[in-house]
């Protein structure tokens, strides 16, 4: 009779966490679509480490709920105590999703900005919130829908000091807003800071095929193409191709091209 009880009490548990689980699976589904649809489209999901922060956070908290629930389910139990106790599972588990998208969030890419002779990828959280004042009116809010392209404008004599000061500090000048400026303010200067992407390929031979399917990708031929190098977090370095008439930004490729 013990026997039997015990393996209706485990059935009922594992269908509990199963139903929980897959419930947890679909929101954390939907999350995910928030999350690299709009906060981190691709290559910055690789760039700037969303997926592994994503997949931490959304991991434990999918894992987390329906453990709990495994361990606390009992059919035996009152329906004012199952309500209970599903009520403070979910409480928690939505308190420690939202605390992860928050997170998520504060770390993603908001701008892609030339830095004078390479692209830096600027996340919401290395802007000083104090800072955002000083930027043009039409750039004081932060995106939402992946990062725009900026570029910094020439500093002042009266700046300079202070700025690289602060930038060996770890505030770097394109989280600077004041120093910010349309991307296309810039184009002579990034053009000429751009180097031919033939010459990537003698310095990387090994990653021919890779470039050789970027430029592919970009419907142009090598010859009108140029690349720069791209700073991110953890001191991620990725090249980034462009076109050699308008700059326009037009693949990534995960090589450092310093």
């Amino acid at each position: 009779m013990f026997h039997l009880f015990k393996t209706h009490l485990w059935r009922s548990k594992v269908r509990a966490f199963s139903i929980h689980f897959g419930c947890s699976l679909a929101i954390a589904l939907l999350a995910a679509l928030l999350v690299f649809g709009f906060w981190y489209p691709y290559p910055f999901r690789e760039i700037s480490g969303g997926r592994e922060l994503f997949l931490l956070i959304v991991g434990v908290d999918v894992v987390l709920g329906p453990l709990i629930t495994l361990a606390v389910f009992n059919p035996s139990k009152s329906r004012r105590e199952k309500i209970l106790d599903f009520s403070l599972i979910g409480l928690l588990q939505t308190g420690a999703l939202v605390y992860g998208l928050w997170a998520v969030a504060l770390a993603r890419p908001v701008h892609v900005v030339f830095e004078y002779d390479r692209l830096r990828v600027v996340h919401a959280v290395d802007i000083p919130a104090e800072l955002l004042d000083r930027a043009p009116v039409d750039l004081q809010s932060l995106p939402l829908t992946g990062p725009t392209y900026l570029s910094l404008r020439p500093m002042q004599a009266s700046e300079q000091q202070d700025m690289m000061t602060a930038a060996f500090g770890g505030l770097w000048l394109s989280a600077r807003p004041e120093l910010w400026q349309p991307y296309a303010a810039a184009s002579p200067e990034i053009l000429q800071a751009g180097q031919p992407v033939a010459e990537l390929m003698q310095r990387f031979p090994s990653q021919q095929q890779a470039i050789l399917n970027a430029v592919s990708g970009t419907g142009r031929p090598i010859e009108g193409l140029i690349y720069l190098p791209v700073v991110a977090r953890k001191d991620a370095f990725w090249t980034a191709v462009l076109d050699r008439q308008d700059a326009k930004v037009l693949a990534y490729l995960p090589i450092d091209s310093f």
